[in-house]
């Protein structure tokens, strides 16, 4: 460890991500409350493609997300991948997805990613891709944008979220997109508006979007 990582520890104690117990970025018990197997969210919106969620919008999960996207906390987005990775194999597993297949990170606003010190999301694809290496390999596209004037989801409520979305995606042109199998990561879904409209445009573009996962349901 750094002389440096070590001041920086001493003047802010590492604590975890999910409960705050001091000594680690995600202690051993908030790890075993997030191996949970994919389920189908299930809501009248959310058909085609079926979303799949890696928990509830727990305590611990809101926490982890919170760290990750507010708090500018990187230690723990390898985490975030590594549940990701983990659900993708056993979808896999399942046969609901094929075994190679083109991840796309759902889209975020670009003054936000700033922010946040790089797009969370788009870290968590990229640790799960390198976790799985050639046993699941994983093609990381980030091709879906925010348009501007997009709001703040989070402060929106249901008919306005739908509202906001629409036509508020943008992906660009992939040739790695074009016939593929395709799944739409994100870190929680509510209505499900940005997933949605997010595989709406990936279609377009000539993607073969399966699915969405989650790390959480709301």
């Amino acid at each position: 460890m750094g002389v440096w990582r070590q001041v920086g520890e001493l003047l802010v104690p590492r604590a975890c991500a999910g409960c705050q117990a001091p000594g680690q970025v995600l202690c051993a018990a908030c790890r075993e409350h997030l191996r949970t197997p994919p389920h189908r969210v299930t809501r009248r919106t959310l058909l085609d493609p079926p979303i799949f969620a890696l928990g509830p919008y727990s305590e611990i999960r809101r926490n982890l997300i919170i760290q990750m996207k507010e708090y500018h906390n990187q230690a723990v987005r390898p985490y975030a991948g590594a549940v990701i990775a983990a659900g993708l194999e056993q979808l896999v597993a399942q046969g609901v997805l094929p075994p190679r297949l083109v991840v796309v990170p759902a889209p975020t606003r670009a003054s936000s990613a700033r922010a946040r010190g790089g797009d969370p999301v788009l870290h968590m694809c990229q640790h799960a891709a390198r976790l799985l290496g050639d046993g699941l390999p994983l093609t990381v596209v980030n091709c879906a944008r925010l348009r501007r004037g997009v709001a703040d989801q989070s402060r929106l409520n249901a008919d306005l979220r739908w509202a906001n979305m629409r036509d508020a995606v943008a992906v660009d042109a992939d040739p790695r997109l074009v016939g593929r199998a395709t799944v739409v990561v994100d870190d929680v879904v509510t209505t499900g508006a940005t997933l949605i409209n997010t595989a709406d445009k990936l279609r377009a573009a000539g993607a073969l979007v399966r699915a969405g996962l989650v790390l959480a349901d709301a």
